[in-house]
This record gives C-alpha cells, sequence and structure tokens, in this order.
C-alpha cells in the first residue's frame, strides 16, 4: 500500500538572481541526487474521524514529530519540538487538493477511508544534499569522492555546532546547496497526491508521455506553492520547477498567483484556495535542454559551510533600488552573457547530432589539454567550428563571472568571494576542463564545472590539491517519479 516518490536536487548553471524577475530566463539542471518520501497508511483499521493522525519520520535527522489534521480546515497540531514547515505545508495542500479535485467524492468511501487510516510519511535525502567532510576528516580518510562513495547511503547529519544563530548564519545542518527543501516538498506532494489518488504519476521520468504532464502540473503547482509559504516568500520557484520537470531553461511565474492564495488563505476554506490555485493561468516558461553529450557536470565542496540565500538576494535587490542605472547596465550584460552561453551549448548539441563521429573525436582530444591548447590540435573546418563553439562556452562563462563578481562587490555580498575565484581559475586551467562556476546565488556553497570526456579525474585531483571535496552528483535531467520500493530496501 506505500506510495514511494523521488525528486531531484539542482544546479542553477546560469541565471543566478536575474531568474527573479520576468523575462529573465535560468539554465537549472537537475541532478543524480535525489530526495525520497515514502507515504502508508499509520493504522490497518478504519476509524471514523475528524482529526487524523500524521507521523513524519526522517530517520537522517533521528526525528520523528507526530500532528493531528482537522479534516473541517486542515489545521494541524503538533506535539513535538522539531518541526519541519515544508513538511507541514505539503501535507496540508495536497490532501485539501485531494478534497478539491475530487469534490464529488466529498463523501468518497475511497478518500475518507484512505485519511481516517491516518499517514505515516517517511522523507529520506541522498547523501549529496549534505555534506560529510567533517566525518571523512574525522575518520582520516582523503578527501576524494571514493570516501564519500564509502558512506552508507542515507547516512545520518551533522549539525553545525553551536553557530546557528551566530553573525555568519550558517545553516543548522550543513548542506551542499543542492535545493534539499525544494526536492524534499516535490517528493512529498507528490507521493501524497499519488497515494490519494489525484495524479497517476509515472514509475520513471523517461516514459513520461504527454497526458501525464497534466499531473505534473499538479505536483508543479501545489508544490510550488507549499514551498513558497513555507519559505515565507514567493522566490523565483526554478528549484522546484527542476524537482518536478528535470533539466530545462526557466522563467519565473508571475509571483501574484501565489501572493493571492496566501492572503486568501485568512478567509477561504484552504480546499477552495487551493483550487483557485489549481486553476490559476501559470505564466512560467519551460524549454527543454540539458548538457550537449560526453560533458559532465561536477560539483566541488570547499568546505565552508554554505551561505544564506535570502541575506544575499535581499542584498542584491537594495542595491538595485539605490542605483537603479548601474544595476540595470550589469544586468543588461549578464543576461546577454547567460544567453551567449545557452546559444554554444544548443550548438555544440546540434552540431553532435549531425556528425557525431566529429563530435567525439573534438571532445576525446580536448579533453587531454588546456583549453589554450585546443585549436592547435586540429586543421579541418569542421573540427575547428567544434572547438570554437567550445571556446565560445568558456568565454561566456568568463563574461558571466565577471558581472557576476561586479554585482557582488557593488551589492557588498560575496557572490564569487575571493577564495572561489581562485578556486575557480584554477579549475579553469584543469586539463578537460570547459567551464566552472558558483552556481545560484553563490557564495561558499560548493562549485561547478562542466568537464569534457573522461577528464573528471584531472580536475578531483586539482581540487583534492586545494582542500576542495569532489562530490559523486552528476546531471541527470529526470524530474519526479515513483519509485517501486523503498530506497533503503536497494
Amino acid at each position: 500500500m506505500a506510495v514511494v516518490a523521488s525528486a531531484p536536487g539542482k544546479v542553477l548553471m546560469t541565471g543566478g538572481y536575474l531568474v527573479l524577475e520576468r523575462p529573465n530566463a535560468g539554465i537549472v539542471l537537475s541532478t543524480n541526487a535525489r530526495f525520497y518520501a515514502v507515504v502508508k497508511p499509520l493504522y490497518d483499521e478504519v476509524v471514523e474521524v475528524e482529526w487524523m493522525d500524521v507521523k513524519v519520520n526522517s530517520p537522517q535527522m533521528s526525528r520523528e514529530t507526530t500532528y493531528k489534521m482537522s479534516l473541517k480546515d486542515f489545521t494541524l497540531d503538533c506535539s513535538s519540538e522539531s518541526r519541519n514547515p515544508f513538511v507541514e505545508y505539503a501535507v496540508q495542500y495536497s490532501i485539501a487538493a485531494a478534497y478539491a479535485t475530487l469534490e464529488e467524492n466529498k463523501s468518497n468511501n475511497k478518500l475518507q477511508k484512505l485519511l481516517s487510516q491516518g499517514m505515516d510519511i517517511t522523507i529520506l535525502g541522498c547523501n549529496d544534499f549534505y555534506s560529510y567532510r567533517n566525518q571523512i576528516e574525522a575518520r582520516g580518510l582523503p578527501l576524494l569522492p571514493e570516501s564519500l562513495a564509502a558512506l552508507p547511503p542515507f547516512t545520518s547529519i551533522t549539525f553545525n555546532a553551536g553557530e546557528s544563530n551566530a553573525e555568519n548564519c550558517k545553516p543548522e545542518v550543513a548542506k551542499t546547496g543542492l535545493g534539499s527543501s525544494a526536492a524534499m516538498t516535490t517528493a512529498v506532494v507528490a507521493a501524497l497526491l499519488n497515494y490519494l489518488g489525484v495524479v497517476d504519476l509515472p514509475y520513471s521520468s523517461k516514459d513520461q508521455k504527454s497526458e501525464i504532464s497534466s499531473d505534473l502540473d499538479v505536483v508543479h503547482m501545489i508544490a510550488q506553492t507549499a514551498h513558497c509559504i513555507a519559505q515565507g516568500k514567493v522566490g523565483s520557484g526554478f528549484d522546484v520547477s527542476s524537482a518536478v520537470y528535470g533539466s530545462h531553461r526557466y522563467v519565473r511565474f508571475s509571483p501574484k498567483i501565489i501572493s493571492s492564495a496566501q492572503e486568501a488563505v485568512c478567509t477561504t476554506p484552504l480546499d477552495e484556495v487551493i483550487g483557485e490555485v489549481l486553476k490559476a493561468k501559470w505564466d512560467h516558461e519551460r524549454t527543454k535542454f540539458s548538457l550537449p553529450p560526453l560533458m559532465n557536470l561536477i560539483l566541488g565542496e570547499p568546505g565552508s559551510g554554505g551561505s544564506s540565500t535570502p541575506s544575499m538576494v535581499g542584498a542584491v535587490k537594495k542595491w538595485q533600488k539605490s542605483d537603479p542605472e548601474k544595476s540595470k547596465e550589469t544586468w543588461d550584460k549578464l543576461s546577454e552573457a547567460n544567453s551567449a552561453l545557452e546559444s554554444h551549448f544548443n550548438l555544440l548539441s546540434k552540431l553532435a547530432a549531425e556528425n557525431w563521429d566529429s563530435y567525439k573525436t573534438v571532445i576525446d582530444s580536448c579533453s587531454m589539454y588546456k583549453s589554450e591548447k585546443w585549436k592547435g590540435q586540429f586543421s579541418e573546418a569542421r573540427h575547428i567550428e567544434l572547438v570554437e563553439a567550445l571556446l565560445g562556452a568558456r568565454e561566456a562563462m568568463l563574461k558571466i563571472r565577471y558581472h557576476i563578481r561586479r554585482m557582488g562587490e557593488a551589492a557588498g555580498i560575496p557572490i564569487e568571494p575571493e577564495s572561489q575565484t581562485r578556486l575557480l581559475d584554477a579549475t579553469m586551467d584543469t586539463e578537460g576542463v570547459l567551464l566552472a562556476g558558483v552556481p545560484g546565488a553563490g557564495g561558499f556553497d560548493a562549485v561547478f564545472a562542466i568537464t569534457l570526456g573522461d577528464s573528471s579525474t584531472n580536475l578531483t585531483k586539482t581540487w583534492s590539491s586545494h582542500n576542495v571535496l569532489a562530490l559523486l552528483v552528476r546531471e541527470d535531467p529526470c524530474g519526479v517519479s515513483l519509485e517501486s520500493n523503498d530506497p533503503r530496501a536497494k
């Protein structure tokens, strides 16, 4: 009877800050790091209830939280200390969505029966979402991906000691910046909506047909709303969008869709509010995008414990207000460089499809050299066209980094701090590395690189010598899907 759903973490490769405002686009890559939600009945027998029992387990955090939920107005009563607002809103809104969409089934026996058995929800995140550097160092293991691979799956999480309220705003849990709250919210919403019969999701997003896409849209609308309201702000939503749909080029939805729901909640029954959210005109844009073939996304963790995105975004907004002219100029140049990078990637994908042998020859050869030697390897026009597209992508990334640093300096925040600049320069100077940058809002989180062919081991060594741990995360274009069993049983 259990339903298991999973959703991926993300890397925002381009569009940091800009993606907050329409019509700017961001390129978001989904990863093989996934969050899982397992939903099953809490009791075997059916009890007539007005308050439903809900139990939420997070084994990695050694936490169990119990709730009573009113089936009249969907309020949650919690007796535990440790609460997770993302899971709470996911539960409330998914159940409200079941009432809103299965309207004629208000007295529907199946829904009532499921709810009266209570709910047991378990959430599990891949190790990749969390930082295990301290544990690796404590065990005296080398800072290499092999040390991470030796950890058991869903290893328990270390908490940042005593620094949660200090000046440096370190999060309670050390994370790698892959969007764990969005992936978790999406996995919980998907599992619940499937469990309650609101949607019928595929078992692998590879077999997503067009008729399934309307089910994905329902998951997206509920997860996006729950995530924004749990965060207390209407963010750009790219992280939830990639958790649902996988890698793509994203333009945000108009914030009023969710802010009007936020206001309505105070005066209108929740199932009616969620009904309106599902009927609303969601105007986000999603265009197919994934990395060209034989290119790998690699992430490296410098071990500085993460940055606080909301405060960085606040600083950029303040700068935009105080210097509209200069900030617009920087944003326009950044937007131009983002578009250039996207065009070079699209051209490379097109060239790969048109002439695979030439493409593979060029990638294999370039993977063995530093970028300044790439051009000298070839004399044929078709090979040179490919090398120029690779160098064009590099050039665009260097421009993106330049404008991002200028924006950080102007706003007084470390978007690409000096330590990261040194690291990224050394990264881009490694054999077989196409480009590197700070993902998303930047700061001291993990850095990303795109490598060619089999050259990733070169980078792992370079990073290790800079005290940077190469993570096991890779791009995986698949979005949310059902799983055939509990991931711990694998």
